[in-house]
């Protein structure tokens, strides 16, 4: 999902997916795509028979082992865009690629170290949890439900947008019908499976994922007896910038945008709900801790495979006119620069080995969509029904009844949107996903965790602040007031809004935090003590929420 971010940046690379160019049919990748299908269709038979209640419909029951929760966590960042539109950018801009996708692993350390192990004391379901526990239960489930929900139907649009295209090229269906078998299969897993259900399945696609990248890895370096030196210097040879795609380049040329862009990528990572989520399917903080190990791990292996990848794509395809539209090397890829990982899988292991990363590919779409869809229906069903309509009141019999029917309303939307921005330049939605996360969301997670003078006056304007000038500014940018709406100038000249909201959020909660001097403020002050115990031993993690 982020590299979707890339997309833009590699010269508008998605010719043929704009113009719905048909492909002939790679028997050899639906083959396995069914299959992909059929067996994870059997897990979620199996799952659903296993989720019989809340705890184990959103959380597994708390039984997932910290390595398999890492290989999940793992699963739910890598993506199919990500594998595509990295490898894209490295292929296109070199050395500037892979610092781009170290940008999306910094945030990682920081989870490990500063949240993984607070989140699984002190949350149950949603990290909503854990800002309520000594705030406003109903003011604060009701903000992070709407910030949450915001990031989960922006990146479900770019997956069902990216599902769409990479469906329509590859397999040959209607850009409409790949879209809605994406969001119908989507709802099965999690209508029926709940999150055990979709963490095998993130499980096993990021296990075919590193697979599938491993090998076109391993065979790419083979042509260059696995010396990346030589790997890099044929690089330099065949790419028109020459030497210049070892070093820095343009695109982090003007500091204020990589600054903001870097701070969005880091720390909406802290604030993805269906990042968040995982924390509370393992048993306790060791595991919790051993996940983001495992994650980041997987993670930055993965970034090293793509770095490969994206040298591999210019040193080999680029001296064979076979992958070039008419022929002409030099020119432009066929399907254009965001096939390169497809065409090397290609050029290193055939048809056969292509198949297979392409059913990976779309088989990563179903996966991350299902995670995002279980953490909307969560919002919906435990922080919006159960906590702040039923005020509790409620049994887990109903909130599951909600949170299956929320997921068919979120699928049927997802559908809806996806088919509304066909064709739509999706970028602009990834920056404003990671925006909210990154002001509206961690923010007050990080001082409700990590502040006694948080109010819920503070928690409230600060998130509202972070929500509000992260998507105004986005609106504002480049990106969306030139590219999209059509005006001359951009209002706001920067892409990334991270480096503005972000700090608005902080500086309003701690500025209407310390304004506060009300009885109710001083009284949640006064419960910071109890919630720091709670989140060092982690007694009683499962009441977290229902103090």
């Amino acid at each position: 999902m982020l590299a979707m971010l890339a997309l833009p940046l590699c010269a508008q690379a998605t010719p043929a997916m704009e113009a719905g160019t048909k492909q002939p049919l790679n028997m050899t990748a639906i083959a396995m795509f069914f299959v992909f299908v059929v067996s994870t269709l059997v897990i979620t038979y199996w799952a659903a028979r296993r989720s019989r209640s809340a705890s184990s419909f959103y959380t597994a029951g708390g039984g997932i082992t910290g390595f398999q929760n890492g290989l999940a966590v793992a699963g739910d960042y890598m993506s199919a865009a990500t594998l595509l539109g990295i490898t894209s950018l490295v292929y296109v801009r070199g050395y500037d690629g892979f610092l781009y996708a170290i940008s999306f692993f910094l945030g990682w350390p920081i989870l490990l170290f500063l949240m993984a192990e607070r989140l699984r004391n002190l949350g149950r379901f949603t990290f909503a949890d854990i800002i309520s526990y000594r705030l406003d239960p109903t003011l604060m489930r009701s903000m992070a439900a709407v910030g949450g929900l915001m990031v989960v139907f922006f990146y479900l649009i770019v997956q069902m947008v990216g599902a769409g295209e990479l469906i329509q090229l590859l397999f040959g269906l209607e850009y409409n019908v790949a879209v809605v078998v994406v969001g119908v299969l989507m709802m099965v897993y999690v209508t029926f499976g709940g999150m055990i259900a979709t963490t095998w399945v993130q499980i096993i696609k990021a296990s075919l994922l590193l697979l599938g990248g491993t090998i076109v890895a391993f065979l790419t370096l083979s042509h260059f007896d696995f010396n990346f030196g030589t790997l890099a210097a044929s690089a330099v040879a065949v790419h028109k910038s020459g030497a210049k795609i070892m070093g820095p380049g343009t695109l982090f040329a003007d500091p204020i945008s990589t600054l903001s862009l870097s701070l969005g990528a880091v720390f909406g990572l802290l604030g993805l709900p269906h990042i968040l989520m995982r924390f509370f399917t393992v048993p306790n903080a060791k595991a919790a801790r051993t996940s983001v190990f495992v994650a980041s791990g997987f993670v930055g292996y993965f970034f090293l495979l793509i770095c490969i990848l994206g040298l591999g794509g210019v040193a080999l395809l680029g001296t064979d006119p076979q992958y070039f539209v008419d022929g002409q090397l030099g020119g432009k890829l066929i399907g254009g620069n965001n096939m390169v990982a497809l065409h090397l899988a290609k050029a290193t292991g055939g048809n056969l080995l292509l198949g297979f990363l392409s059913a990976v590919a779309f088989a990563t779409i179903l996966a991350v969509v299902s995670g995002l869809a279980l953490a909307g229906a969560a919002a919906v069903s435990h922080d919006l029904y159960a906590n702040v309509w039923r005020k509790g009141r409620t049994t887990e019999k109903s909130e599951m009844r909600v949170s299956k029917i929320a997921t068919l309303c979120i699928g049927a939307v997802a559908i809806g949107l996806g088919i509304l921005f066909k064709g739509q330049n999706i970028a602009f939605l990834v920056a404003l996903a990671f925006g909210i996360a990154a002001s509206s969301n961690f923010p007050i997670l990080l001082l409700s965790m990590y502040w006694r003078g948080l109010t819920t006056r503070g928690a409230l304007t600060g998130g509202l602040a972070g929500l509000v000038s992260s998507v105004g500014l986005v609106i504002l940018s480049p990106a969306v007031w030139k590219m999209v709406l059509g005006n001359p100038v951009a209002i706001f000249p920067y892409d990334h809004p991270a480096l503005f909201s972000m700090p608005c959020a902080f500086l309003f909660a701690f500025i209407f935090s310390k304004l506060d001097n009300s009885a109710r403020g001083n009284a949640e002050r006064a419960k910071f003590d109890a919630q720091f115990v709670r989140s060092q031993t982690g007694l009683g993690a499962a009441q977290a929420s229902d103090h």
